[in-house]
């Protein structure tokens, strides 16, 4: 009786664990899951994606190649740049951002070796664009007069405001995770399967880097609790089968 009453606590216990793990995880947001994207698509050439698009077999996986495009637009230091979103928040009395501005630039572009290309779908290009972002942080009385007019009346001038820029240049590799498809009879890596596009020009570890910025401790945490929580299961079962 003794000996179930302690396998039943290992299981409890490590269930428990699992629920806190997933809750800890669960809170990192999509950030997450862009990662084990990125990390386990298949990677594939330009050509196979091609093939892809063109069989039209759904299929979820990874290219590589230089961003390229004929309709680049610079930045304020003369790079020439096919992507940009500019976000502006402010802190709410609760810790959390609050999005006043999300708008995002852009001119058809794709990734291309020496012989091959592929476009990109820039509209589907959400939570899945993965750069180190330029960020200006100060206070709503700072901000400039074309951005101060979105704030609502009424907001304290001493309130944190941060404005973050991210963008993607044509002088740069980039790695892009989606599902080629045709589109207007030409193919491109989009969204698809559930799952979102993901661009970056950073490299994997880089990149996890960025997906977990402020995050990180709460990720390790859920992390070492999870494997915890499994250890304890498994203990449970494999001390309940040696008993019986």
């Amino acid at each position: 009786m003794l000996a179930l009453s302690i396998y039943a606590l290992l299981a409890t216990s490590g269930a428990l664990l699992l629920v806190v793990a997933g809750l800890l995880l669960r809170s990192v947001g999509p950030g997450l899951r862009i990662g084990r994207l990125l990390g386990g698509a298949q990677t594939v050439s330009i050509d196979e994606a091609l093939r892809i698009a063109n069989a039209k077999a759904p299929r979820y996986v990874r290219v590589s190649g230089r961003i390229s495009s004929d309709e680049e637009f610079p930045d304020d230091q003369n790079r020439p740049l096919v992507f940009r979103r500019t976000r502006l928040e402010i802190r709410k009395d609760d810790g959390d951002w609050l999005t006043l501005i999300d708008e995002s630039e852009a001119v058809p572009f794709g990734v291309e070796t020496r012989s091959s290309y592929i476009a990109v779908d820039d509209v589907a290009l959400g939570e899945g664009l993965i750069v180190i972002p330029r960020v200006s942080a100060g206070k709503v009385a700072d901000l400039p007069a074309d951005f101060a007019a979105d704030v609502p009346v009424g907001t304290d001038p001493e309130t944190p405001a941060r404005l973050s820029i991210e963008q993607l240049s044509a002088v740069e590799q980039a790695t892009v995770v989606g599902q080629p498809a045709l589109a207007h009879g030409a193919p491109r890596m989009t969204s698809g399967l559930g799952r979102p596009l993901i661009v970056t020009s950073l490299d994997q570890a880089a990149a996890m880097r960025v997906l977990a910025r402020g995050k990180r401790s709460r990720v390790m945490v859920g992390a070492v609790t999870l494997g915890i929580g499994l250890g304890l299961l498994a203990g449970s079962v494999a001390a309940f089968l040696i008993g019986a």
